[in-house]
């Protein structure tokens, strides 16, 4: 079982329930080591001083802030100590808001809230009870590792969620990181129509389980192969996509395919599970089964094609 990274209280009013904080999400990033080429010696990082070489200590280094024009101001870690935040043990909720006006942009990492001892599920429950109700979350500010967060207290399944958020100086907008940007058009009435017909046919139910992350999946099967001492082989390039020069005909093809033409594709055996491929996996088969003009199909028309073959 995991540790708690933070305890202390989460206070509403005068009721105050001691909890502890979980983190809610692991990181399966496949994480390599750094070696010379041709060589089993690991590449380490030092810390030196960039004018003679030497190597320097943890405790022989200061910060240094740039003024700009090579200068900087030096500052002791002992002098930004006396001024960090209080190692707090509260989480005081401010206020509440509804969840929906919080902006997805805000949200940064998610963690569980659970109460400390089994003496204070009631008050617990109670407040979860009322957040699930309300369908509101609590607003607050906490110190974690010595840094001091905004986060949002809300209900989850039968737990409470701490998403702890941006605060507003840290978020950067579009035309501060992009430049400006194109003039857009304003769309065709049926160009708009059909784009919305596009969005009904796609719109499902969101169920996570259906994705995963390929990409780690690929390198976890490469470390085995090349453990194994197999010979690695690489799938080819798909051919690139045709540029769409008529939207209108894109998106009729598009909601056409995704209709399935009016007629029922016969199901076999064979061309069960298509949906569960990634794109690139659906063109190997594509090209597998001689599949024409398959580079300037959709997703939807490939599985069309494939089940049609």
């Amino acid at each position: 079982m995991a540790r708690p990274v933070w305890s202390g209280a989460l206070s509403l009013g005068l009721v105050t329930v001691p909890v502890e904080l979980y983190p809610a999400v692991a990181d399966h990033t496949i994480h390599f080591h750094q070696f010379e080429r041709g060589t089993s010696d690991r590449i380490r990082n030092r810390k030196v001083n960039e004018r003679t070489g030497d190597e320097v200590t943890q405790d022989e280094i200061v910060k240094g802030y740039n003024l700009g024009g090579g200068d900087h101001v030096l500052v002791e870690p002992d002098e930004l100590d006396e001024i960090a935040p209080e190692r707090s043990r509260r989480i005081d909720i401010e206020q509440f808001v509804e969840l929906a006006e919080i902006d997805p942009w805000f949200f940064d990492r998610t963690y569980w809230l659970k109460p400390a001892k089994d003496d204070f599920a009631k008050a617990y429950g109670l407040l979860l009870k009322a957040m699930d109700r309300s369908e509101k979350a609590g607003i607050a500010k906490f110190v974690l590792r010595g840094k001091e967060y905004l986060a949002a207290i809300r209900a989850g399944d039968d737990v409470m969620v701490l998403n702890t958020l941006h605060f507003i100086a840290d978020l950067r907008k579009p035309k501060d990181v992009m430049g400006g940007l194109p003039k857009l058009p304003k769309p065709r009435p049926k160009e708009l129509d059909m784009a919305l017909s596009l969005v009904d046919e796609m719109t499902s139910p969101w169920k996570p389980e259906d994705y995963r992350d390929e990409y780690s999946g690929r390198v976890e099967k490469l470390l085995k192969a090349k453990k194994a001492g197999k010979e690695i082989t690489h799938e080819e390039e798909p051919e690139p996509s045709a540029d769409v020069v008529d939207l209108f005909e894109a998106l009729s093809r598009s909601v056409k395919s995704r209709k399935g033409g009016g007629k029922e594709p016969k199901k076999t055996k064979k061309k069960a599970g298509l949906s569960e491929l990634s794109k690139t996996d659906l063109d190997k088969l594509a090209r597998e089964q001689g599949v024409k003009g398959r580079s300037k199909m959709s997703r939807a028309e490939l599985e069309k094609a494939l089940k049609a073959s």
